[in-house]
């Protein structure tokens, strides 16, 4: 029943060796704006809104941040555009970073990647939320925690299913907020028309004025401070580099696509609220963001027939906005478990994070970013203001690695196009270092540590993981030497398998002492009895691998190379041997199916896996190994076979 129910919610497994598949998840540019997009534009809803905030008295500087804020947004894109066409696999900052600086850089700006990741579902949701409970009655704000923990929870299903099912769900709540959006900036601005000489005489007025209080260092340090209170309005600006592989073909040509549409609509939405914000004289009113202030200025009096049209309008506007800002929890949930899949990959993080499910989405990334997001919101209990303080440091801790790199590819590369990539990454990266210098200075002690010293934390981390898994490879490379004494080339062919007699079945990975261990031990164990095996592999298809139906092949034939060698080394210590292999995104499903195969054909046979012993076990080492073995042998032995489990011992490196 939980196997059907599973189904039902999820969907049916996908099938990896059609090519359709790759066609059917992928996004194609306006989808691609919908699910990546949506962080950057929804950020429009309380960008603005801090940044106006932080101006105080002083707002005659709204058109300047507006003018800033839109050339920082085109700037940073189109240096992100470079970036799509020079990593054409996705990745983003992290893989920039470890391939252009280095991998102690390029961990840096992951781990910083995946907490801003975090911090994008807890901010959109909780933003969202408080869109909502604006215009509900104040009794109901007790039950606000508790239903961002049912959205972020119903968010996670549906990323499950997988990712293009979820952003066309949320297609239509994307058109209603750039529609309302577009309306509320163009009408705005048509009122206004009339108006440009007595607006420019009064910022001019109000220019003097503030010259004469606070001076010209003072005018600068309160516009510095507004804009570093709305660097969240670009934190979304790199969500399609890193999300490529989602891509539709051709992936590059689709992802500038939307890059242009994502920095286009942006740059025209924060800046064009900003400048509304002005026209309009906004100020805080309690209870309200400065959006909800600005929709009911600007509709009031819409009462033609003696329809409240303007009520309406401001209530669907709203409520667009706040669902959208549901919808733009999306990238943490797309591209969040993407970072992870490419760490993991590397070994700084725990390999089963690189693994798909048999929908094709990376699960348990999924649900550790929504997981970590409900915890963040209960310990800033929903708090927008916290959470922005937290938010946007990480991202410019990305941005501006992301561009160092690049100018250090076009140091090492000359040639054509050197100045122009000198001069967009180099723009860039100013603008992203002075913003992140300034956000730390006045967010730092606002509480944004606390992001710094979280952010270090996963650093740490990834330190840890990767020095156990490279201590566990140093320790396992003496099996490896095993593989020098075996005979180069097969003796005569020995005869084929035959049903009556015992059979020996290695379940194996790649070639190596690992798998050639088990084949030994087998012997070691049961002296003289088996005579013939099989090899029995599964090709695993994770985030690494899953760019196309061409990658699945390649996995292939790595895997069928890997067993023929095999076969080749037991035939040249005159053993029969043949072997069996599948493709998938996890092992011991795919195990199970062909040693159940192999046990109808064979009565006789015995299974053997290998499984690493450590010296001092420890509880995270059943989250760093995958434990393969031992959930095979509890499939087989259920289905009635006889698996055995060989072990393999991982001393703790001595000291010398």
């Amino acid at each position: 029943m939980l196997s059907r129910l599973k189904r039902l919610v999820l969907g049916a497994p996908r099938d990896l060796r059609d090519p359709r598949t790759f066609h059917t998840i992928s996004l194609i540019a306006l989808l691609a704006w919908v699910g990546l997009g949506a962080d950057g534009l929804s950020s429009s809803s309380y960008g603005p809104d801090e940044a106006f905030r932080a101006l105080g008295q002083h707002h005659y500087l709204a058109l300047a941040l507006a003018v800033a804020t839109a050339v920082t947004v085109l700037v940073i894109s189109v240096a992100y555009s470079q970036i799509i066409e020079h990593f054409p696999f996705g990745g983003g900052g992290y893989v920039v970073a470890s391939r252009l600086l280095s991998p102690t850089l390029g961990v840096v700006s992951g781990s910083a990647l995946l907490v801003d990741y975090v911090l994008t579902i807890a901010v959109s949701i909780a933003a969202g939320a408080d869109q909502i409970f604006s215009v509900l009655p104040h009794e109901w704000l007790a039950a606000k925690l508790l239903v961002e923990a049912l959205v972020i929870g119903l968010l996670i299903v549906m990323n499950l299913r997988g990712v293009r099912e979820s952003v066309t769900i949320l297609a239509p709540i994307f058109g209603v907020f750039v529609l309302t959006h577009a309306i509320l900036i163009l009408g705005g601005l048509a009122q206004h028309a009339g108006q440009v000489p007595a607006v420019a005489q009064d910022l001019h007025r109000e220019f003097r004025s503030g010259l004469d209080s606070i001076g010209l260092v003072g005018m600068f340090a309160v516009f510095v401070k507004a804009y570093s209170m709305g660097a969240g309005t670009y934190t979304g600006i790199e969500a399609v580099s890193n999300g490529l592989q989602i891509m539709r073909e051709p992936r590059v040509h689709t992802a500038r696509v939307t890059m242009t549409y994502m920095s286009i609509s942006l740059a025209v939405t924060a800046g064009g609220i900003l400048i509304c914000y002005l026209l309009f004289h906004v100020t805080p009113e309690p209870g309200q963001t400065l959006n909800a202030v600005l929709l009911t200025r600007f509709a009031d009096g819409w009462h033609p027939l003696g329809l409240p049209l303007g009520h309406a309008f401001v209530v669907v506007t709203l409520a667009a906005a706040a669902a959208l800002l549901f919808v733009a929890a999306q990238t943490g949930f797309i591209d969040g478990p993407r970072v992870m899949g490419n760490m993991a990959a590397d070994s700084w993080l725990p390999h089963r994070f690189a693994q798909l499910s048999n929908r094709l989405t990376m699960q348990n990334g999924v649900v550790l970013m929504g997981a970590a997001a409900i915890a963040v919101l209960f310990y800033t209990h929903g708090n927008v203001t916290a959470l922005v303080v937290m938010y946007s440091i990480n991202v410019f801790v990305t941005f501006s690695l992301s561009q160092l790199g690049m100018l250090r590819y076009w140091w090492r590369k000359p040639g054509r196009g050197r100045r122009r990539g000198f001069a967009i990454h180099g723009v860039a990266l100013v603008l992203c270092v002075s913003i992140l210098a300034g956000t730390i200075v006045v967010k730092g002690a606002e509480g944004g540590w606390v992001t710094l010293v979280v952010t270090a934390g996963v650093v740490a981390l990834c330190f840890w993981v990767n020095h156990h898994y490279q201590e566990a490879r140093n320790s396992l490379r003496r099996l490896d030497e095993v593989m020098e004494g075996l005979p180069s080339t097969p003796h005569a062919a020995p005869p084929p398998l035959d049903p009556s007699k015992p059979l020996g079945v290695v379940l194996v990975g790649s070639f190596g002492g690992l798998g050639l261990h088990a084949l030994f031990d087998s012997q070691r164990l049961f002296p003289g009895h088996f005579r013939q095996f099989v090899f029995v592999s599964v090709g695993v298809v994770d985030s690494a691998t899953m760019k196309g139906v061409e990658e699945v092949d390649r996995v292939v034939a790595e895997t069928e190379q890997g067993l023929q060698r095999y076969v080749e080394t037991a035939r040249g210590l005159g053993l029969a041997a043949e072997y069996r292999m599948a493709v998938g995104t996890e092992a011991a499903p795919e195990l199970e199916e062909l040693c159940v195969g192999i046990q109808r054909e064979y009565r006789r046979a015995i299974f053997f896996a290998s499984r690493l012993v450590f010296e001092e076990e420890r509880w995270y080492q059943r989250l760093l190994h995958n434990e393969t073995a031992h959930e095979i042998q509890r499939r087989l032995q259920f289905r009635g076979l006889n698996a055995i489990i060989v072990p393999v011992r991982v001393f703790k490196p001595r000291p010398t």
